[in-house]
């Protein structure tokens, strides 16, 4: 068997549900550091079960809402605004959960959505963009029944950037100011704690993220079309970080 940088992506110890989906599907969706490893550990700490109406929020090309109706049963709304809905349905179809999953295209902070129609909402990857915002939380917690779950993956810090009093220069260089948003796990475990609409039932930074950032990043280099240049700082950063800054922050809640 030829070992490549894409045979390091099927980690049946570690991430079982991830493994069993092909490696070259999920690179020719990659909008982002594995989503499936990111989603299978989140949902760890989550109650999702068959029949639930999901909310996969920031769901880009697909991958996520594909494993949340094929992994959990779940008939699942996937949202996001760069992707197009009828792309997004391609991906559905081909994978066999084309009758499970709708595809929208809708701006996080405009939902179109009934309130309280959800069971559970889920971002992997998507929050940082939208979601610092003091009144983004109480906004968003309305589209969730009562007694809903909301579960999220974002990239974050070991410390604040507040605290350092600045964005580490090997961070900088490749995502610049961006990595302000990148907050750690008990950052968001108080800003949505201090709503008083939740309970936060979980919020941890991610064994071994960067780790995991990085075999993905080499995939990437190996599988996408002039993909070493394009993922080679990214490497270079995960590389020089080796995990003293650079993380994901599992978070989840359920509504009050």
């Amino acid at each position: 068997m030829l070992v490549t940088a894409s045979s390091d992506l099927v980690r049946p110890d570690r991430y079982p549900r991830s493994s069993r989906y092909d490696p070259a599907w999920l690179l020719d969706l990659d909008m982002g550091p594995n989503p499936l490893w990111l989603l299978e550990d989140l949902a760890g700490a989550l109650d999702l079960r068959p029949g639930m109406r999901i909310l996969d929020l920031g769901s880009g090309k697909g991958a996520t809402s594909v494993f949340l109706a094929r992994e959990y049963g779940a008939r699942v709304v996937a949202a996001d605004w760069w992707i197009a809905p009828e792309d997004a349905e391609a991906v559905f179809a081909e994978a066999g959960v084309g009758d499970r999953v709708e595809a929208v295209r809708a701006e996080a902070r405009a939902l179109p959505f009934e309130e309280e129609s959800f069971d559970a909402v889920v971002s992997v990857d998507a929050f940082e963009y939208f979601g610092t915002a003091d009144t983004y939380l109480p906004y968003l917690v309305r589209f969730l029944r009562p007694g809903g779950q909301l579960g999220m993956a974002t990239p974050a810090m070991t410390r604040e950037v507040r605290e350092l009093g600045a964005i580490p220069p090997h961070i900088k260089e490749v995502v610049g100011w961006e990595a302000i948003a990148w907050h750690t796990a008990e950052w968001w475990r108080f800003q949505w704690e201090i709503t008083e609409l939740v309970n936060v039932t979980s919020a941890r930074l991610q064994q071994d993220a960067w780790q995991d950032w990085l075999l993905w990043a080499r995939a990437c280099a190996e599988h996408q079309p002039d993909g070493g240049k394009a993922n080679q700082p990214v490497i270079d950063m995960l590389t020089a970080d080796s995990g003293e800054f650079l993380s994901f922050a599992l978070v989840t809640a359920r509504k009050n």
